[in-house]
């Protein structure tokens, strides 16, 4: 392991200089032009829920390209990304066993619920240059937040809180031909709250077939109509494309990763979206003890993909709405919170399969041929949740919450009639799910949390479905109960921050994806699984004079997962270590950031080997990765800021998977495709102009 001294580093550094405890303290005006941390920024997770926040310290370590990396900083959550596209969201296992995308989480955008209705998220359409933050609440203890078994992920647009107006204008160009451009306005003063955002990017990828394009506009604003009272507009459309190279086996993976699959090739297989998410929010505080937020939304997704197997062509008409109410009272001369509100989602799918007759077509890529099937579904879900946070003492808080779903789907067959159609209807029984969470603060501001929470996870409608394409009356919902122990705490004046939090969840009715064709999957319930381990953070802040500030941080996961009860047909595998998970992951950095805006970031990452089949009889090899950025930042004039910055990803060219698929199958006698190949050593560089108007 002989990039290991990035770890090192993050500790041996702090040990070398803790001396310098006695400097300036005001770390306002030391270094006032970088942003510090990340906790600016007020988290959404209400009363004591312990959630885990990145913003703009943690962005600046990468890449205004790679969301994923910055993810992945967070100790317990893991992105599996086979492209700019295609990315898998995984938190404390949850997920893992998903085949293509991100589910059994939800997703909100500015409070806005962005997960579809059988519980699909797609973080590929947002701009991480249009987020000021992304929230993880770790588990279903978000009560608020749909309760879902892997938890919730909030993304928060930039809001501006000073009266200002400017442009801003990103630019940033890199290997496989990289052009990416992010133009913004931002209005505010004391009534109106404007920005308006559009981005372009462009790049040739890595890999044959590889590259993507995408265009994105968003408006985020808000008007003050009384003092107490604000209306907030938010649009956000992105229009993209992206060739799909898909995976490889191992043998290609290990010779030419490069290539894209065969057949993906000859097909030129490629997926467009079209992605418009419109919400309208109203927050009135009715009282001093009393508020509301409530959110009409709209989501529509027109999604067209030639495969080498079909054509696959949807669209997702979406709408629903969001109210909470938030509010205090004393109890017994202690003062106590409690929100309370509801959710519904609905949304129409209808997609249809056509022949791809891209053998045919001269090498010009697919061609429609005859449609294979046409369907439509209408899927439903329903939140009610409530949460009540009692202060038992000065140090000693409590709160107890309910989430209550109710979820429905229709399956409507328009192609088959007669005797051989297949629409079919089911609702699944409204379930209730209780949460207890307990916070005590020690004098010497330890503080310590624990948390008691039942989750659940819907499967989606097709994977409902029997081999028959009937809907499966029995299958059931995942259910899980977590239970998580952990404290956070400063020492050495504040400088050291460590935060360490132990969990459990058993989830009984494992749902199972069962491939019975190239492109057709079923569910099924198939046992139970064990979900236990330890996330941990470190970071410390240390300051030489007033000249120069240096972090080192150290993030760790341990993920001790196995099946407790599975059995598939013949095979036992009750007891083997989960499949698509690593046991160990490592995060680690240091940031030197100077008083003049120079800035110098390093980070490594530690990936363990996966399971890739449940057998556990094939794993993919563990892998490190550095990446570094170098930047400057200064104030040309009273108008006019300057940034630059160049950074380099894996830095030793290492080969390794950025993401794999567990239980592949090979077809027609040919390997099975197991390896998504992550990107070799690369660059970028970027010029940030900001204009005071």
């Amino acid at each position: 392991m002989k990039h290991l001294f990035f770890v090192f580093l993050s500790f041996l550094l702090p040990l070398h200089i803790h001396a310098q405890d006695d400097v300036q303290k005001d770390r306002v005006t030391i270094l006032d032009e970088i942003v510090l941390t990340d906790t600016l920024t007020v988290k959404n997770a209400t009363g004591i829920v312990a959630s885990s926040l990145i913003g703009p310290k943690t962005f600046q370590n990468y890449s205004p390209v790679d969301m994923v990396s910055a993810i992945n900083q967070i100790p317990g959550v893991f992105v599996l990304s086979g492209a700019l596209n295609t990315n898998r969201i995984t938190i404390r296992g949850i997920g893992a066993r998903s085949q293509f995308g991100t589910d059994k989480l939800h997703l909100y955008y500015n409070d806005i619920p962005i997960t579809n209705g059988t519980g699909a998220s797609t973080i590929e359409a947002y701009d991480l240059e249009n987020l000021e933050a992304i929230e993880v609440i770790k588990g279903p203890k978000g009560t608020a937040y749909g309760a879902g078994l892997g938890g919730a992920i909030i993304l928060v647009s930039e809001e501006s809180d000073a009266d200002i107006t400017f442009l801003n204008n990103k630019l940033t160009v890199g290997s496989y031909g990289l052009l990416k451009d992010n133009l913004k306005f931002s209005h505010t003063d004391s009534k109106l709250s404007l920005q308006l955002q559009y981005g372009h990017m462009e790049n040739d990828g890595y890999r044959e077939n590889n590259a993507f394009e995408r265009d994105g506009i968003l408006l985020n604003a808000s008007y003050k109509i009384k003092p107490n009272q604000k209306i907030s507009v938010l649009l956000n459309h992105i229009d993209y494309s992206a060739e799909i190279p898909s995976s490889l086996g191992q043998t290609a993976f290990e010779t030419n990763p490069k290539q894209a699959d065969f057949t993906w090739n000859a097909a030129q297989g490629y997926e467009a979206n079209k992605y418009t998410l419109a919400g309208l929010s109203y927050t009135h505080d009715l009282s001093p003890h009393l508020k509301n937020s409530t959110s009409i939304f709209y989501t529509y997704l027109d999604h067209y993909e030639p495969r080498p197997f079909n054509i696959l062509d949807e669209i997702t008409n979406g709408y629903g709405f969001r109210t909470r109410f938030y509010g205090t009272f004393d109890l017994l001369r202690r003062p106590a919170e409690y929100t309370f509100g509801g959710e519904l989602y609905k949304d129409e799918y209808q997609w249809a399969t056509i022949e791809n007759l891209y053998e045919e077509n001269n090498g010009k890529g697919s061609l429609e041929g005859s449609r294979i099937s046409d369907n439509k579904e209408f899927r439903r879900q329903f939140n009610v949740f409530g949460t009540l946070t009692l202060a038992l003492s000065e140090a000693f808080k409590a709160q107890f919450g309910l989430n209550i779903n109710k979820t429905h789907y229709d399956f409507r067959d328009k192609f088959n009639l007669g005797s051989q159609n297949k629409s079919a209807k089911r609702d699944f029984n409204t379930i209730a799910l209780p949460n207890l969470n307990l916070n005590y603060r020690l004098p010497s501001g330890l503080n310590i949390f624990a948390n008691i929470s039942k989750g659940f996870s819907n499967p989606s409608l097709e994977k409902s479905l029997t081999p028959d394409g009937v809907i499966n009356p029995d299958i059931a919902q995942e259910t899980g109960t977590n239970y998580e122990v952990g404290g956070d705490t400063y020492f050495l004046k504040k400088k050291l921050y460590i935060n360490i939090a132990l969990y459990r969840m058993n989830i009984k009715n494992l749902l199972v994806d069962q491939r019975i064709g190239e492109d057709q999957y079923i569910g099924k319930n198939a046992g139970s699984t064990r979900h236990q381990g330890i996330d941990t953070e470190l970071n410390y802040t240390i300051e030489l004079g007033r000249q120069i500030r240096l972090r080192p941080f150290f993030n760790y996961t341990l993920s001790d997962f196995s099946f407790m009860e599975f059995i598939d047909g013949d095979n036992d595998y009750s007891g083997n270590p989960l499949t698509g998970v690593p046991k160990h992951r490592i995060s680690s950095g240091l940031q030197i950031q100077l008083k003049n805006g120079f800035f110098w970031n390093t980070t490594y990452q530690y990936v363990d080997k996966i399971s890739l089949t449940d057998a556990n009889t094939l794993y993919s090899a563990p892998f490190q990765l550095a990446h570094m950025k170098i930047g400057y930042r200064r104030q040309l004039s009273d108008r006019l800021d300057l940034g630059l910055n160049l950074g380099v990803n894996n830095i030793f060219d290492t080969a390794y998977a950025q993401s794999v698929l567990i239980n592949a199958t090979g077809f027609g006698g040919r390997e099975p495709r197991y390896f998504y190949p992550g990107n070799g050593r690369n660059w970028y560089g970027g010029l940030n102009l900001k204009l005071k108007l």
